[in-house]
């Protein structure tokens, strides 16, 4: 069954997609931060929601959006079309991993696939996405290198302990995390998520943060002030 989630000055419609809209990506398509005439590359767009997030937060952004799934290409670019920002993303069917052109982006943006071992998914779609059979966490370090511009950042989402191994696998790529955000569901429950904020600019400290979602019942303010530009009822 599709189901379609009404953002505030967009829609998606998740059509199938193996990832449909999730807390992940709205916090970092919230969280993530572009210049002024930034390139995006958004890996794995799946519906297109970072593609989105990104087009609205930064007008004058430019957004390349691929998905290896030609189903999720094609959900990302109704999406796409259906919003004010069609013009300025594009969206392919493509492997990142052998993608035949040199271009550079000052930016790149993913929420990549996160389970390294154990059951896959009974879906094909769904297992492609959250698996990382297709695109290990050692092959994106490799792309993201190849793939940012001199000063470019990359900004990922992963649970806390695959995060804490692809910052430790990153100086082999000549990658260095400079912020993360350790979320957590509520005050008492432990680190579930980390945002990362990667470049190829060495740093012998990254700046950390956490962000509580809920508290008392209520989201707190910090999390409504990262995405109030977003949800509805923010």
């Amino acid at each position: 069954m599709n189901k379609r989630f009404q953002f505030k000055q967009f829609a998606i419609d998740d059509k199938g997609c193996g990832m449909p809209v999730s807390t992940d990506g709205v916090l970092l398509g919230a969280w993530a931060q572009a210049a002024e005439n930034a390139a995006i590359l958004d890996i794995g767009t799946g519906t297109g929601l970072l593609a989105l997030m990104m087009a609205q937060r930064f007008p004058s952004s430019r957004i390349t959006a691929l998905d290896i799934d030609e189903h999720a290409a094609k959900t990302a670019t109704f999406n796409a079309e259906q919003s004010a920002w069609s013009a300025r993303i594009d969206v392919l069917v493509q492997d990142v991993t052998r993608w035949e052109n040199n271009e550079q982006f000052d930016v790149i943006i993913c929420n990549p696939p996160y389970f390294n071992s154990g059951l896959q998914a009974d879906d094909a779609r769904r297992a492609t996405a959250r698996h990382t059979d297709t695109l290990s966490h050692d092959m994106l370090l490799k792309v993201i290198a190849s793939r940012l511009s001199r000063n470019g950042i990359a900004y990922l989402i992963l649970p806390s302990y695959e995060a804490d191994q692809l910052v430790a696998n990153s100086p082999k790529h000549q990658l260095h995390c400079h912020k993360a955000l350790e979320v957590k569901t509520t005050p008492t429950k432990p680190v579930n998520r980390k945002l990362l904020a990667l470049s190829a600019t060495p740093t012998d400290k990254t700046l950390t943060e956490t962000l509580i979602i809920q508290s008392d019942n209520a989201y707190t303010d910090e999390f409504v002030a990262l995405t109030k530009e977003f949800y509805l009822k923010m």
